[in-house]
């Protein structure tokens, strides 16, 4: 299976900065990052991921907000690692093509072929006015997102593979005849083209996604190579993979990761008691304003032990989150406070409380049963959490032959099965 580390501030549980296992000033501490870096590279993992929104999220006064630009925090963490994947999120609603080919291509190049771009349209209002506009809606955005690809890619193919002569007794440095203008012109870009920086050693970054609605599936389908998505259950997962696998046209391959939040105890009864002492730390009023974020409408009016009132459907939000949230509390009989404890640890993602044992059963049930190619792993506190996982889930992983003991590879796309990709 494949495990990628899903690194965030302190940790997952949004009560995590509060807990004495964790030291909320190290948020923007390179130390901190790097430290989490060659941890996961250690237990071996294919990669480590970081999200990441133009808005400050949540409520800064009840948590640990306000972190580091990815792209500039992985170039750092490709010096003092050598195998891990290092995959960073930017937006195509606002950002440009050249900005970001020419980006993940130094990435790339600076961490030998290691690089991934999670693609994300950005669904929040906060993060629109912070561009001086109004939310695009869900279809245009998306329908941005497939020009913007279209024309990364060109850039990245500018240049063929032999354009570097590097003839320094014939003054000759590159073959122009391999480097070319793109000339794209199309509804949202006119972009000439050539990139201005060689064609990188994967040829392009690794393709994430992480939208699960029609439109974004449909998205994935077509262009993604890895998945992260969100699941409460086995059979959601199921139908979720299943879903998403018979999109596929012929031949393309796609890794479906559902994040996955572990709280490891060496017992039962110590992951169980881990998982209290952070419900016991939550602060119900920033619980209740992300509910309000994810569904657009105000909460606080609404008693927290009474039940969810009926959320109007919001075509240009967060659609797969909102439904995940509703069939969750539909499925329980959730009460507001309720909702609020479910998602602390994970934002719709699953939670698991137990051994290492327990942990590694979950994760071969959903690998074995047509759920997942494997996980995003989402530690609730760092670093203590991902090094529990490294040190104690992944041994198990590999004992039960379902994780790999070495790396093998030199880039990301070779850890995933994915050759390189040659210019067009």
């Amino acid at each position: 299976m494949h495990l990628n580390a899903f690194l965030m501030g302190v940790g997952h549980h949004e009560a995590a900065w509060r807990h004495p296992l964790t030291e909320p000033s190290r948020i923007t501490d390179i130390g901190h990052f790097q430290e989490l870096a060659r941890i996961a590279e250690r237990g071996k993992l294919d990669s480590v991921f970081l999200a990441d929104g133009l808005a400050l999220w949540g409520n800064v006064k009840h948590n640990a907000l306000g972190g580091l630009e990815p792209l500039t925090l992985l170039a750092a963490l490709a010096a003092v690692t050598h195998h891990i994947g290092l995959i960073a999120t930017v937006s195509t609603t606002y950002n440009e093509p050249f900005h970001v080919a020419r980006k993940f291509a130094s990435l790339d190049h600076i961490s030998g072929g290691r690089a991934g771009w999670n693609i994300v349209t950005s669904a929040g209002e906060a993060e629109a006015h912070n561009f001086g506009i109004e939310r695009p809606a869900h279809g245009d955005r998306y329908q941005r997102a497939e020009e913007f690809l279209e024309v990364v890619n060109a850039l990245w193919d500018s240049w063929s593979e032999g354009a570097i002569v590097n003839d320094r007794q014939s003054g000759v440095y590159a073959d122009t005849s391999l480097i070319n203008p793109i000339n794209h012109r199309g509804t949202h870009f006119a972009v000439k083209g050539p990139l201005n920086i060689q064609r990188t050693p994967q040829g392009r970054p690794l393709l994430v996604q992480a939208g699960s609605s029609e439109d974004g599936k449909e998205f994935a389908a077509r262009h993604a190579e890895a998945v992260f998505t969100a699941q409460q259950t086995l059979e959601d997962a199921q139908e979720f993979y299943a879903d998403l696998k018979a999109r596929l046209p012929h031949g393309r391959q796609l890794k479906i990761l559902p994040g996955i939040s572990p709280i490891i105890g060496s017992t039962e009864r110590e992951a169980l008691r881990l998982e209290k002492e952070l419900e016991e730390l939550i602060v119900p009023a920033y619980g209740l304003q992300q509910l309000s974020n994810i569904f657009s409408i105000d909460l606080t009016g609404h008693p927290l032990d009474g039940p969810l009132p009926d959320i109007p459907g919001n075509p240009d939000g967060q659609q797969s989150r909102v439904r995940l949230i509703k069939d969750l509390a539909a499925r329980g009989n959730l009460t507001i406070r309720e909702v609020i404890n479910k998602l602390a640890g994970g934002r719709g993602h699953r939670v698991i409380a137990g051994t290492p044992e327990q942990i590694a059963d979950e994760l071969q049930e959903w690998y074995e049963n047509g759920a997942a190619d494997g996980f995003n792993i989402m530690p609730p506190y760092l670093p203590g959490g991902l090094s529990d996982f490294v040190d104690h889930v992944v041994p198990e992983l590999q004992v039960r032959g379902l994780f790999r003991t070495e790396y093998e590879g030199r880039t990301l796309r070779e850890r995933y099965g994915l050759s390189l990709v040659e210019a067009r």
